[in-house]
Formats: C-alpha cells, sequence, structure tokens
C-alpha cells in the first residue's frame, strides 16, 4: 500500500487528517469541508462538544449522505460525570443526529471519566458498535494500560494522544500502536514545534516549516495519522503536500 496512506478500519485515507474544533455552522465553513474533501482529505475529526455542537451540524451539512472514501470520525464523554452510560448514550444518539449518520465510522471516548470504570463508558459504546452504529472505537488521551483494558471490552482501532515534535510524552504509546496495529492520531501536532532545526530541514526541501513537522510524525511510525487544524484550504492542502515530502535519516535523527 503506499505509505502515504493506512487503512483507518476498512477505509483506505491519506495519513493526514483535518481537526475541526473551530468548525461553526456558516455557509463558507459548510464549502470549506466539502472542498477539503475534493482535495483530497480522507478522515475528519470532531467532538460533541466542538463549537457547542455546530463542528458537527457543519461536516453533517456538507457531508450527509457520506462520501465514499470519507472517514467522519468524533468523540464523546469529554468531562467528569459524561462518561456515565446514560450521558454518552445521550452524546452519541446527538452526534449521530448532527453528522445526519446512522453509522459513525470512528466513535472515540473523549477521555477516561474520573467517575466512571472505564469499561463501563466501553461498553456502553460496544451496545453502537454491535448495533452498526459505530463501525470502529477510539480512546484519548490515555496510556497502554488504558488501551489494554479497553481492547478487553471492544476492538481499539485508534488512539489519539497529544503528540508533537515539542510533546513527546506519549513515545511509548505511539510504538505500542504501530506493534498492535491502531492507528495512532496525534493531537496539536504543531503546537510549539517551531525551531531553527526545522526551519533549515525546511528551507533544504523547499517546503514550510509545519510540513516538516508533519512529515516528521507521519515518518515517525507507520501507522500515525496527525490532525492538524485549520480553517483554509490552502494550509490544508499544504498539510496534505506534507506526505511527499521525504525526509532522511540525518534530518529525521536531527529533529527527533
Amino acid at each position: 500500500m503506499d505509505a502515504s496512506k493506512l487503512m483507518l478500519g476498512d477505509t483506505e485515507v491519506p495519513r493526514i487528517g483535518l481537526g475541526t474544533n473551530r468548525l461553526t455552522s456558516t455557509s463558507e465553513h459548510v464549502a470549506l469541508v466539502q472542498e477539503a474533501v475534493t482535495a483530497g482529505l480522507g478522515l475528519i475529526d470532531t467532538a460533541h462538544t466542538y463549537a457547542g455542537g455546530e463542528s458537527e451540524a457543519t461536516i453533517g451539512a456538507a457531508l450527509s449522505p457520506a462520501a465514499d472514501g470519507v472517514a467522519v470520525a468524533t468523540k464523546g464523554g469529554w468531562g467528569a460525570g459524561n462518561g456515565c452510560p446514560d450521558v454518552l448514550r445521550a452524546q452519541i444518539e446527538e452526534s449521530l443526529r448532527r453528522l445526519g449518520t446512522e453509522t459513525i465510522a470512528l466513535y472515540y471516548l473523549h477521555r477516561v471519566d474520573p467517575e466512571t470504570l472505564l469499561e463501563d463508558s466501553l461498553g456502553t459504546i460496544r451496545e453502537y458498535h454491535d448495533r452498526g452504529n459505530v463501525r470502529h472505537v477510539g480512546l484519548s488521551e490515555v496510556g497502554i494500560d488504558q488501551i489494554e483494558r479497553a481492547r478487553a471490552v471492544v476492538p481499539i482501532a485508534a488512539v489519539q494522544n497529544n503528540y508533537s515534535l515539542a510533546e513527546r510524552k506519549h513515545d511509548d504509546v505511539v510504538d505500542y500502536c504501530a506493534a498492535e496495529g491502531i492507528v495512532f492520531v496525534p493531537f496539536f501536532p504543531l503546537r510549539g514545534v517551531a525551531s531553527r532545526q526545522l526551519s533549515e530541514i525546511a528551507v533544504g526541501h523547499g517546503a514550510s516549516p509545519t510540513q516538516i513537522a508533519l512529515a516528521w510524525l507521519v515518518r515517525r511510525s507507520p501507522t500515525t495519522l496527525p490532525i492538524p487544524g485549520t480553517l483554509s484550504l490552502e494550509h490544508l492542502k499544504e498539510n496534505l503536500a506534507s506526505l511527499e515530502i521525504e525526509l532522511s535519516d540525518a534530518e529525521f535523527e536531527a529533529l527527533r
């Protein structure tokens, strides 16, 4: 398979997605989502909480019925108490309505709820998985022990953690996911990554520093799929173009 793509469950997608925590219910943002898909985007990441629900609604307005070859991922259970089964069920139902779909391609538990057993939260998501309303299940901001507990309840297709050149606390999770064939989705992949070294390598490739930072993440592991957020189609195309950049071993290690 093309190294610039990977399998997210049963869908082959480019290894750069789109984060949508600022997407709002405007005609401009609906058009942006549609143009992003036309440009080749394969994964759109949202959440029940993003923009007070407008992010999901905007994606639903743009893509319902679902476009072929595009996976929309959403999340529920953000904040203490929101991972309890009744709350999570209500959030999943609302996400299905906003997205205008009968099946969510990838549904993450947004955070492990300190007030609810992880197994209970995931058992709720598994109900929707078993009914066909959730195709694949993911976790966000977790460690290896939590992933292993989760996998005893339901198959885990993706893990989304804060990870970048500047934030490396989840190196062990990146390696675990690679070994287990789980897609690892770095969020905030460009936050605080600027450095002189990054800029120098970018000049050598005729690329932007952010493109080099994304190329590094893609090379870091065969299952990484960063989701930089943007409201600019130009930036989105620039992000996707980073998949064409091949860092040398020396460049990769210098940034590592």
